[in-house]
């Protein structure tokens, strides 16, 4: 029999910079940001003809793992797995793929942020298929490349060898990796845009659970170890308490830093499906089509020589008169308002209220 794959949807981020629609008790993966449909369900609806709910995994926070299951009521309740705090990336994947690996000892699994955008969910599958079939016959590990439109400085870059050398799949847009580099400044972007060399960090990956896995023995043995205290109490009523010992021990780490920019087999899928992370309300606003005075206006809005602004009503009326360039978001408790291009600022008013423990507004 066919080893299986796994999806496996990340959906642990907080979400800070969306505040205020983005809480602590419903992050941004739990809302509806762009279009219909939250994020989560977005995600989990664009993988479902490769991947079944069975075969899906979510990793969350343990508050949000009801709220995860009244989203995707079809996906099994063992199969959302809780993590007791954030730990960044290098730990979810890991308690993943000890999951799967103890479910099918050569399954494959693809790693899905829960928060993205991808407009053609047709051509995402074609570069998920094509890197499932990588992941098989080399044992590799596999992410997924974005082709840049722009000079970003907002996304990390993968540098890849261009030639067939070496490379079956070279003439299907699979490359060998050839480094790792952190979000640039405006010239290295541009720079890294005109060698055609590189491509967008897209933070979506696969492979084997058991190739990652011995990867993160390798190059981050002290997680692994701790994560591996948890097997025995998989599908146990004691996994909470395991895991939570287990990340109190572990510290947070990116598995781009932990195990990417330090192994050795690695390839990168070429996707060209209108992908973004959606990072920002900025991001939000390059997406969404305008009227004819370049507005975006969601909810109710009374508008008057107002030009150029994105405004999220919520369940209140809000009006606007003789300004411009502004990002307007308001909900039943907090009102942003902030001039476009520096949206991502607003993580810094949620570090205040943090601080001030204003944790009603959290």
């Amino acid at each position: 029999m066919q080893p299986h794959v796994y999806a496996v949807i990340m959906a642990g981020g907080v979400g800070s910079r969306f505040w205020p629609r983005s809480r602590e008790r419903s992050p941004k993966q739990f809302q509806e940001i762009l279009g219909s449909g939250t994020m989560i369900q977005n995600t989990f609806q664009r993988i479902s003809p490769l991947v079944d709910a069975e075969h899906t995994l979510i990793v969350t926070n343990r508050q949000h793992r009801e709220l995860v299951l009244s989203q995707l009521p079809g996906i099994p309740k063992q199969n959302v797995l809780g993590e007791p705090v954030g730990r960044n990336t290098a730990p979810c994947i890991g308690l993943a793929a000890q999951w799967i690996r103890r479910e099918d000892p050569e399954g494959v699994m693809v790693v899905l942020p829960s928060d993205h955008l991808i407009r053609t969910p047709d051509v995402f599958l074609k570069a998920v298929e094509r890197g499932v079939r990588v992941a098989r016959e080399q044992n590799a590990l596999v992410t997924i490349g974005i082709s840049p439109t722009h000079p970003e400085t907002g996304y990390g870059y993968i540098q890849f060898n261009d030639g067939p050398a070496n490379n079956p799949y070279h003439a299907e847009g699979v490359y060998r990796v050839r480094t790792f580099a952190e979000k640039p400044n405006y010239e290295t972007a541009m720079r890294f845009l005109k060698s055609g060399d590189f491509l967008w960090n897209s933070g979506m990956f696969v492979w084997k659970a058991s190739v990652i896995l011995d990867e993160l023995a390798r190059h981050m043995p002290e997680m692994c170890e701790q994560l591996s205290h948890v097997v025995p109490a998989m599908g146990t009523p004691g996994f909470d308490a395991a895991l939570e010992l287990a990340y109190g021990v572990i510290r947070g780490t990116s598995i781009d830093y932990g195990v990417m920019e330090k192994a050795s087999n690695v390839f990168v899928v070429r996707g060209e499906f209108g992908w973004s992370d959606v990072g920002s309300w900025d991001e939000v606003v390059r997406l969404t089509p305008v009227d004819g005075q370049g507005n975006v206006h969601k909810g109710t809005v009374v508008s008057k020589d107002a030009n150029g602004n994105y405004v999220d009503a919520g369940d209140r009326v809000v009006a606007t008169i003789g300004v411009d360039d502004l990002v307007v978001v308001a909900t039943d408790d907090a009102v942003l308002v902030c001039r476009k291009g520096r949206s991502q600022d607003v993580k810094e008013i949620v570090d205040y209220l943090r601080r001030k423990q204003m944790n009603d507004l959290l």
